[in-house]
């Protein structure tokens, strides 16, 4: 019941700085957000120019501590009657010392350990390393086109806050390499001896060709958190730098390669779902930048795409956003 009433203070707060946005006004206005009979929040703008300030703080986290400080207190009610208008202030006090402030200190403490949850999506591009090289520096007929070339990954992440200013990243996902190669002709060819890639001398009209691996993943990373957690800015969210780095692993669930063409006017696919002799488990690095609700992402698989002697010496990456 609590969690609920914590959503609805910082969900009806946030409605009620968009209906201030709305009236635009120098005039101060007054905001009562009713949430049961006999509880309510009293919300005052004094100008329009503190709405940006308000819109960065974390009412979530403000009220989190606000009601967990009236665990245990009692509650009393103020009242001040004047000509004019009638002001109610609800005020708490400690049944042990009700001069002391309370602490957020160890209120902070005690709710470090707490583990929040959230959907990620990545989205990239790909592409590989060849003994600390580019491939198409070698004119490769492996080398990939950046654009176009996509790394798109789901993943499910717990947040778990252990410090001050670190937090523990870990969870589960699924991600797809999409290599799309610069010649548009070229195929996988499979044998016993490896797999090796092929222009197809076809007289067709050649429009795409590409390589696509998936892979089911669990990663950890720690994360260091700069933004400003003291008691003046506890629920300021402003400056919230932070970066990460920790290791992840990953298990191939299909691959396939794709060439698209046009012959005698027919638009045509072909696809084959082929191991390609491709290493069955990934394992590498990933770092993590971000500013605000901003994220940025790099992979590098520290194991080769393909079994050694079958395939050519590569290392995978990726970068991008984390939406």
């Amino acid at each position: 019941m609590k969690n609920i009433m914590k959503r609805m203070i910082a969900g009806a707060v946030a409605l009620s700085l968009a209906t201030v946005t709305l009236k635009a006004q120098n005039a101060p206005d007054t905001i009562v957000i009713n949430l049961t009979e006999s509880s309510k929040v009293v919300l005052t703008v004094g100008d329009s120019t503190d709405l940006q300030v308000l819109r960065d703080y974390d009412f979530q986290q403000l009220f989190d501590d606000v009601l967990d400080s009236l665990e245990g207190k009692s509650i009393g009610l103020l009242s001040h009657d004047s000509t004019d208008e009638k002001t109610e202030t609800y005020s708490w006090e400690s049944e042990e010392d009700d001069e002391e402030d309370y602490d957020w200190d160890n209120s902070y403490h005690e709710r470090r350990w707490r583990t929040t949850h959230s959907f990620n999506f990545d989205l990239g591009t790909s592409n590989y390393l060849s003994d600390g090289k580019f491939p198409d520096s070698e004119n490769a007929p492996y080398a990939v086109r950046p654009w176009g070339s996509w790394y798109v990954g789901i993943n499910s992440i717990q947040r778990t806050r252990i410090g001050k200013n670190f937090f523990v990243e870990w969870g589960f996902g699924v991600s797809w390499y999409n290599f799309k190669f610069q010649e548009d002709n070229i195929t996988l060819v499979k044998d016993d001896n490896g797999v090796t890639f092929t222009p197809d001398m076809r007289d067709a009209d050649f429009r795409k060709s590409k390589l696509t691996v998936s892979y089911i993943n669990a990663s950890l990373v720690p994360v260091l958190d700069f933004s400003n957690r003291s008691n003046k800015g506890r629920w300021d969210a402003t400056r919230a730098f932070r970066i990460g780095a920790g290791p992840y692993v990953g298990y191939k669930i299909d691959s396939y390669s794709k060439i698209k063409y046009e012959l005698n006017g027919s638009m045509e696919k072909d696809r084959n779902h082929d191991g390609f002799y491709m290493e069955n488990i990934r394992y590498g690095m990933r770092l993590q930048l971000g500013y605000r609700s901003f994220d940025l992402f790099f992979n590098y698989d520290m194991n080769e795409l393909f079994t050694e002697g079958k395939g050519p010496s590569l290392n995978a990456f990726s970068f991008g956003v984390v939406f």
